[in-house]
């Protein structure tokens, strides 16, 4: 019977590329936002609804690849934006009913694979059901020291920013902090990201070139890494790509370095 060479040949360029990436030094946080569902699912005739829920599984099979492959210690999905309210009531409801479907199937399993999870954004105006399965996942996953998985749910940089604006002149008017006192460190702590490092290197699928309004303060000096992959077909072996790219940069933070 005859072989398939070509298979063989991508199966082995891509084991020679994992090899390679876990060689070197890995990012210690990966941002992604996933963009293209909607498209995804048009360039197959069907609803938007189709593409999140495959979708879904994509971000499953990545966190999944996160914790038991890479052993990196932080990665952040943009899952739902501040913005995101203003699309059609009934894809809002479904990506609600795709965020609970998503805690039910996967805690026991994240759990197991000793996942943290966490959420970044304003939990309050999640609807009460939804709120209630975030924080209960979020409770019972809370002494897990294994990948620590932030989901970006109701978030927007530009509103996080405001938050922090708001929570530090009332800690200075109360007397609990001097302006004098106020460095980016300060500044850091009052943001949904307080104890996590600023993200090494962010994501984002479809084609588009943009952070849409995505941890503006953390990722100033985070690289920056685009693909026209819609997100349901992002894969495992583009994220090693994407990696391997990233470990090619010489990242400067404004300095210069020495031949």
């Amino acid at each position: 019977m005859a072989t398939r060479p070509s298979l063989i040949s991508a199966e082995t360029r891509y084991s020679e590329l994992l090899n390679s990436v876990k060689s070197q030094p890995l990012p210690k946080h990966i941002a992604i936002i996933m963009d293209g569902n909607g498209r995804w699912a048009a360039l197959r005739g069907r609803e938007r609804t189709y593409g999140h829920r495959h979708g879904l599984e994509a971000a499953s099979q990545i966190v999944e690849f996160f914790g038991k492959e890479l052993k990196i210690k932080h990665l952040t999905l943009f899952a739902f934006s501040k913005e995101n309210w203003r699309r059609p009531r009934s894809e809002v409801d479904f990506l609600m009913s795709l965020l609970i479907d998503f805690v039910h199937r996967k805690l026991d399993e994240l759990v197991k694979n000793d996942v943290r999870l966490r959420v970044l954004g304003d939990v309050s105006e999640l609807p009460t059901k939804v709120r209630i399965e975030v924080e209960r996942a979020i409770a019972i996953s809370a002494k897990n020291q294994g990948l620590y998985l932030n989901l970006a749910i109701n978030y927007g940089g530009r509103q996080e920013l405001v938050r922090m604006t708001q929570a530090i002149a009332r800690d200075c008017a109360q007397g609990l902090l001097k302006t004098e006192e106020i460095t980016e460190q300060t500044l850091s702590r009052y943001l949904y990201t307080q104890d996590l490092p600023d993200p090494d290197l962010l994501i984002r699928t479809s084609g588009e070139e943009r952070v849409s309004n995505f941890l503006l303060w953390q990722i100033a000096y985070t690289e920056l890494w685009f693909t026209q992959t819609l997100w349901p077909d992002f894969s495992k072996e583009e994220l090693v790509r994407a990696i391997s790219d990233y470990q090619s940069r010489q990242r400067k933070f404004g300095t210069v370095i020495e031949p």
